[in-house]
């Protein structure tokens, strides 16, 4: 694993948090269950070769590395060495030695092109700024009728994100989420517009009931997250209008369950 990485200041933040969540980061079955249902669609055989973009702590690397077996090679890139160390000790308590980690920016790889049957990517699209980009340089690195396999969400997912993005956008304030995602019909456009085909996708809703308390709590989170920090640089009296607004349309959400957080999920598969 490397050692050292050079990174802008958005891709620094996005690592200093997930450096942070790391040692939490595989806790409860939300993230399990997404690596495995992605894994099902991507049709993973023994002896294939796979990039895991955004491998995190492997939880899509190892299971793939499972199944390709030793004549086998998965690759996992991420940009957070706190993810990245809870990774390798997983793999070495699996006894993997098909598993190579690898400190990167995945949005400059220089891999050789037709280098993988595989590349993976699994709830990490929203913190590449330069997406329709990275998916011609990735499909670079497929064999030919290799594949690509993306897990998304829609724009309705997590109920608070949406609401935060659309007050924000009253302010002048863009906050992209999954916006390129945000539509089966987005997601075939995106893949169609980088040079993939067959393009399959497949939905499916993870969502649950949460607090009012709960919701609200991802104001006071947004104000240091990198996708939506740019709210601090609002005047304190919009800042507080807004936060207000945000309050004011989570609460009129709540039922006698509490708010409905749609977690609408699609898994994106796609061939060069």
């Amino acid at each position: 694993m490397k050692n050292k990485i050079e990174l802008d200041e958005f891709k620094q933040q996005v690592a200093a948090i997930y450096d942070r969540r790391s040692q939490t980061y595989d806790n409860g079955d939300f993230h399990p269950k997404l690596a495995n249902t992605l894994i099902k669609y991507s049709k993973i055989r023994p002896g294939q070769k796979i990039l895991d973009i955004a491998t995190g702590t492997g939880l899509v690397a190892i299971e793939a590395a499972k199944i390709v077996g030793k004549t086998g090679k998965i690759i996992g890139v991420d940009i957070s060495t706190g993810l990245l160390e809870v990774a390798s000790k997983k793999i070495a308590a699996n006894n993997l030695t098909n598993l190579e980690l690898i400190l990167a920016d995945a949005e400059t790889l220089n891999f050789s092109e037709n280098s993988f049957d595989r590349i993976l990517c699994c709830s990490a699209l929203p913190f590449f700024p330069n997406l329709r980009k990275d998916l011609i340089l990735w499909r670079s690195f497929l064999v030919d009728d290799g594949l690509i396999g993306l897990q998304v969400y829609a724009q309705t997912a997590a109920v608070a994100g949406f609401i935060l993005q659309k007050v924000a956008k009253r302010y002048g304030i863009e906050i992209i989420l999954s916006d390129l995602t945000g539509t089966k019909d987005k997601c075939h456009f995106l893949l169609e517009e980088a040079g993939f085909k067959n393009i399959e996708v497949n939905e499916d809703q993870l969502g649950n009931y949460i607090t009012l308390d709960e919701a609200k709590k991802v104001w006071y989170g947004s104000l240091n997250h990198p996708l939506s920090s740019q709210l601090k640089q609002l005047a304190k009296p919009n800042l507080e209008q807004a936060k207000a607004e945000y309050f004011a349309e989570l609460a009129a959400l709540v039922t006698n369950k509490g708010i409905w957080n749609d977690m609408t999920v699609y898994y994106i598969c796609a061939s060069k």
